[in-house]
């Protein structure tokens, strides 16, 4: 198990799937508002609001403001965890945006343009989501007549190695042309060495076999608190030696880190209550320290502030860009609770130990209680890091299974996110494209929106937080290893789904009807044996874990229904549909499958979760992808988004800050552009 994190973009297969508000949730909604601000490749970028900003006290904004700035001081550090070179790419390209005094047009200059873009949104030249190295559509001599052209840029130099332009460009030549280079940032591929084969900058110099022995040493037997292991640092080999580069002040990243703890010193001054100050304190210290408990010492503390209106996740959180689930990504979330929204939510997490009790898994991996789960609905203020451009629409954290089960975990769904990618989705056509007939489009018209708010609160809330390990059985990432976020992931939706078509819901109050689950069973289907599809390239297979488990999910249903035609595939003009013929059977087939998983993760069965996913996960029926990528080019839709970030920008009077406005840009090319100056806290090779 690697992260617990629910990533948008998921489907879009009911234009509302995952990724709607309630309706009555809505708040300072206008017409002039625009949206879409950008597209580009396979990418729209778009914007979204900060509702109720304007009402909070001047210490809510001033910490607001501050976190915020915590939050984008780390920017460059995902760049380099991504790859050791996209820093140096970055500024490179940046520098000639800025001060190019050619012609700016043309095939080649538009073909610039949208690799820029691309890398601005991947955080780096691998695809944020298939891995994939990008492939420039202009060739290295343009680059070259690019980068000679821009005279008044300062372009990045390595001492002893870059030193000027000609230099520069037969550095980044294969670095940016050569598809062998560099070619898939993680990969996850069966019998390959999962480190020497991956291009992310969490290693060097040693093999999959070495880092895992490296770390097995320092394991310590049975240790019911244990720390995640290698979770910020780098791994290098030294006089022969595997040696750790840790991230802190001090250490790596330390320029950078010394900025974030800056603005989270500021941060601690404004601090609602007595628990979220000692959060931040805790924070503070384990960016000093680079030490692992102080890390889990901060997340009990943040877990046990429930109180603050204003909240942030900040640090090395996710692992899904280390193939063996051990290092974590820079990212941080900066919000705001949405207290009208979080009922709807909340009554979901109240219930946890019934959900619990009732769930399909077996007895001896249920947990006799769940402890303090604390879920809410937020309104996002800031986002940076692996958190942006691309965004979750639910988060649940903290990680480590341990923590969860003896002081509860915090879940939040991400409600101007979600209301900002519904407001696009609603213009879509994909519905009417891909269901089978009209009953379906009005089932997900109607109740598409609360199915996608309900899938990713039982996710969150409830699937991330049941189950156990069994005695003894290492953490997940140690025993199910580069199949671990997958079948995590796989199992949290699989709680949702099964639990999506109980009347439990409809008693709660959360959902008029089981028509509600109905729905959702229907999205899912087709995404995840269809609609998903639209963002590979010919050939490819699934390399991302949530598009993984997704397959995993409806795949193994669609086969293990097939005598009773629980899901029938259908053909009708050439084209293809998949149609639920019986829900209930289903959602027993869900179940089956979520028991099998969880004794999988319980019990720390690296074979049979392998197998699971190699057998249903990877591999792609190549007719169907080109059928869908076509079906969907008639549509005109973008099958990946992302966002522009709101500006905080503080208001003083001589020195007294007064007040802190909002402001909403609407080019992405400029927010780069001021990002790259602004948040440089890294040289450009670490």
């Amino acid at each position: 198990m690697s992260t617990y994190r629910l990533m948008m973009g998921l489907a879009l297969g009911s234009s509302l799937l995952f990724a709607c508000n309630n309706q009555e949730e809505k708040t300072e909604a206008t017409d002039e508002f625009k949206v879409v601000a950008d597209e580009f490749a396979d990418i729209q970028v778009l914007r979204y609001r900060i509702p109720g900003f304007d009402s909070l006290t001047l210490q809510q904004k001033e910490l607001l403001y501050y976190l915020s700035e915590a939050a984008a001081a780390g920017r460059d550090i995902i760049w380099d965890q991504n790859y050791k070179y996209n820093l140096l790419v970055r500024k490179t390209l940046e520098g000639i945006v800025a001060h190019y005094e050619g012609e700016r047009s043309g095939a080649q200059w538009v073909a610039f343009m949208e690799y820029t873009k691309r890398v601005w949104f991947s955080n780096g030249i691998h695809h944020h989501y298939s891995m994939r190295k990008l492939q420039p559509g202009f060739d290295a001599a343009y680059f070259a007549t690019l980068v000679n052209g821009s005279a008044k840029a300062e372009f990045p130099r390595m001492a002893g190695s870059i030193d000027n332009n000609e230099q520069l460009l037969a550095f980044l030549q294969p670095i940016l042309f050569d598809p062998n280079v560099a070619a898939k940032r993680v990969n996850q591929d069966a019998g390959v060495d999962l480190i020497t084969s991956s291009a992310n900058n969490f290693y060097e110099g040693v093999t999959q076999a070495e880092v895992e022995a490296f770390y097995a040493k320092q394991k310590v037997k049975d240790d019911p608190t244990p720390i995640w292991y290698g979770l910020n640092s780098k791994v290098v080999k030294e006089n022969g030696k595997l040696v750790e580069k840790t991230w802190k002040s001090g250490g790596m990243y330390g320029t950078a880190i010394d900025k974030i703890v800056y603005w989270l010193q500021k941060a601690i001054t404004v601090a609602e209550n007595d628990k979220q100050k000692t959060a931040l304190e805790l924070l503070v210290k384990y960016y000093q320290s680079g030490d692992l408990r102080d890390w889990d010492a901060y997340n009990i503390a943040w877990v046990a502030d429930t109180e603050s209106m204003i909240d942030v996740v900040n640090g090395f959180i996710e692992v899904y860009g280390d193939p063996l689930g051990m290092k974590a990504s820079y990212e941080s979330v900066v919000s705001v609770r949405d207290m009208v929204a979080t009922r709807r939510i909340k009554a979901i997490g109240d219930e946890a130990q019934w959900f619990e009790d009732n769930s399909p898994i077996l007895p001896e991996h249920k947990k006799k209680e769940v402890k303090g789960i604390s879920a809410k609905v937020i309104t996002v203020v800031q986002e940076s890091g692996d958190a942006a451009p691309a965004t979750p629409i639910g988060i649940n954290l903290p990680n480590a299974d341990w923590i969860r089960k003896d002081f509860g975990s915090k879940s939040v769904s991400l409600g101007n996110i979600v209301y900002a990618y519904n407001e696009v989705a609603s213009k879509g056509s994909a519905i009417e494209e891909f269901a089978w007939d009209q009953a379906q489009i009005d089932r997900s018209r109607k109740f598409g929106a609360l199915a996608g708010d309900l899938h990713t609160d039982l996710h969150e809330v409830i699937g991330h937080a049941s189950g156990q390990l069994n005695p003894g059985i290492g953490t997940p990432k140690e025993t199910l290893k580069q199949y671990a976020s997958t079948l995590e992931e796989a199992r949290a939706d699989l709680v949702a789904l099964y639990f999506i078509l109980d009347p439990k819901l409809v008693e709660l109050g959360v959902m008029p009807s089981l028509e509600v689950g109905k729905a959702e069973y229907d999205g899912y289907i087709r995404n995840g044996l269809m609609l998903q599809l639209r963002r590979l390239e010919e050939g490819d297979n699934l390399e991302e874990s949530h598009m993984r488990n997704r397959q995993l999910n409806a795949g193994w249903a669609y086969e293990k229904g097939l005598a009773n035609k629980v899901i029938e595939k259908k053909v009708r003009d050439g084209k293809t549909y998949f149609v639920i013929n019986d829900y209930e059977a289903l959602r027993e087939l869900f179940g089956q499958l979520l028991r099998e998983i969880q004794r999988i993760k319980s019990e720390g069965d690296f074979a049979a979760g392998a197998a699971l996913v190699e057998n249903y996960g990877v591999k792609v029926d190549q007719a169907l992808l080109k059928e869908v990528k076509a079906r969907y080019a008639k549509i005109g839709s973008k099958p990946y988004s992302g966002f522009i970030q709101p500006k905080l920008v503080p208001v003083y009077e001589g020195e007294k800050l007064v007040d802190v406005k909002v402001e909403y840009p609407d080019n992405f090319t400029e927010q780069m552009l001021e990002f790259g100056k602004k948040n440089a806290h890294l040289p450009v090779v670490n």
